[in-house]
C-alpha cells in the first residue's frame, strides 16, 4: 500500500518551493560587480542595506555580512579559505552573517535581516562553509558548500532562515544545521546533502519544514536531538527521500558511533515524519542505534514524545522503525515497511 498522503504532498511542497524560489531577487541591477581577484568584503562595506551584489570568478577571503537586505549573487563564483582567515565568527567560515551577538550568552540584541547568498561554491573552510549567527530571514539558495571543516550551511540563534536547492558535501559534522533557535521557523528544502556525519543536523531548534531534499550517503541522514542543550522538534518532515545512509562514523568527544540511520528523533517531540521515503540505512561499522527512522532518549535522558510517523515508505533499513519504547504519544500510521524494533510498528 502506498502511503495516502504522498501526492498532495508532493504539489504542495512543489508550489512552495516555486514561490520561494521566484522571492528570491535575481535580476535587480546590482550596486557592484565584484570580478575575479576583486575584495567581496569591500564591495560589502561599501554596499547600502538592500544592495545587490554580483560576484564572478574565484576569491580567497572570508566574508562578514551585517547589513540589512544585503543580496550576494555568484556568476560562477568560487569562494575558497585565505592563508589566515579572519573574522569576528566564532570560527573561521566563508560567508558570515552576523547580527549583535553576545558571543558568551549567545544573547542577540539586534537581528540582521533578509540577507541573501546565491549561487556561490563555498569550499575548504575550517569551520563553516555559511553560517548565520543572529540572522532574520536569511535565504541561503543554489549554493554549493563542499568540504568544509564542521559545516556546509547552518544557522545559529537565527529566525526564519531559508536553505533552499543548494549542495552540501564532506562536511566534518552536518552538510546542514539549525541550532540554538528555540523560534527556528527555518524552511530546508530542496537540498542535496550527501558524505556528511550528518545530512541534516536540528539540535536545540524548534519550529519549521524539512522538505523534498535528498538526504543520502552520511553516517546518519537526519538528526534532531533534544538535551545538547535544550529541546528539538516540531519541524513537519516531509517528501524527502533519505537512502543509502550507511557511512560509518566513530565516536568523538561529543558523539558516539554512528552508522546506518535515516532519520533518529534523539529526544525529540511533536515532529511530523510524513509521506518520505526511506530506503537502504543499513550500518556499516559500529552505531549507538540505527534504522530507516529511529525514536530514542536524548543525552540527558529525554524521551522522544508525541511523533507521528505516517505515510512513509521505509524499506530496507536494518530496521525499518526502531524505537526504545520510551516516551508517549508517539505513533506509527500507515507506513510501508517489513521490520521494527518492537514488532508490529509497521502495522500500527
Amino acid at each position: 500500500m502506498r502511503g495516502p498522503f504522498r501526492p498532495l504532498i508532493a504539489c504542495l511542497l512543489a508550489a512552495l518551493l516555486a514561490m520561494l524560489l521566484t522571492g528570491v531577487a535575481y535580476a535587480q541591477t546590482p550596486a557592484s560587480i565584484v570580478g575575479p581577484g576583486e575584495s567581496i568584503q569591500r564591495a560589502v562595506a561599501a554596499a547600502e542595506p538592500g544592495d545587490t551584489i554580483v560576484v564572478r570568478g574565484t576569491h580567497h577571503e572570508a566574508v562578514v555580512i551585517r547589513k540589512d537586505g544585503i543580496k550576494l549573487v555568484g556568476q560562477d563564483a568560487v569562494l575558497k579559505s585565505p592563508d589566515e582567515p579572519r573574522t569576528p565568527c566564532f570560527e573561521a567560515a566563508g560567508f558570515c552573517v552576523l547580527g549583535d551577538v553576545n558571543f558568551q550568552t549567545g544573547t542577540v540584541s539586534d537581528y540582521v535581516q533578509d540577507v541573501t547568498i546565491s549561487g556561490f561554491t563555498i569550499r575548504g573552510f575550517e569551520g563553516f562553509g555559511i553560517v548565520a549567527l543572529g540572522a532574520r530571514d536569511a535565504k541561503f539558495v543554489k549554493n554549493r558548500a563542499f568540504d568544509n571543516g564542521e559545516y556546509g550551511i547552518t544557522a545559529f540563534a537565527s529566525k526564519g532562515t531559508q536553505v533552499l536547492a543548494n549542495t552540501t558535501s564532506g562536511s566534518g559534522e552536518a552538510g546542514i544545521y539549525i541550532g540554538d533557535s528555540p523560534r527556528a521557523n527555518a524552511t530546508v528544502a530542496a537540498n542535496d546533502t550527501y558524505g556528511n556525519l550528518f545530512g541534516i543536523f536540528v539540535r536545540n531548534a524548534r519550529g519549521g519544514s524539512i522538505s523534498a531534499n535528498q538526504v543520502h550517503n552520511n553516517c546518519v541522514g537526519m538528526m534532531f536531538l533534544a538535551d545538547a542543550p535544550g529541546p528539538a522538534g516540531n519541524f513537519g518532515v516531509r517528501a524527502n527521500a533519505v537512502r543509502n545512509n550507511t557511512r560509518s562514523c566513530p565516536a568523538g568527544e561529543e558523539g558516539p558511533s554512528l552508522s546506518g540511520v535515516g532519520i533518529a528523533l534523539w529526544g525529540a517531540r511533536d515532529m511530523e515524519i510524513e509521506g518520505n521515503t526511506i530506503l537502504d540505512n543499513v550500518p556499516s561499522g559500529p552505531s549507538e542505534f540505527h534504522g530507516g527512522v529511529a525514536l530514542v532518549r536524548g543525552f540527558g535522558g529525554t524521551a522522544p514524545k508525541d511523533n507521528l510517523v505516517q505515510g512513509n515508505t521505509i524499506l530496507r533499513n536494518r530496521p525499518d522503525i526502531f524505537w526504545d519504547k520510551s516516551g508517549s504519544g508517539n505513533r506509527f500510521v500507515a507506513n510501508v515497511c517489513r521490520t521494527s524494533e518492537p514488532n508490529r510498528l509497521c502495522g500500527s
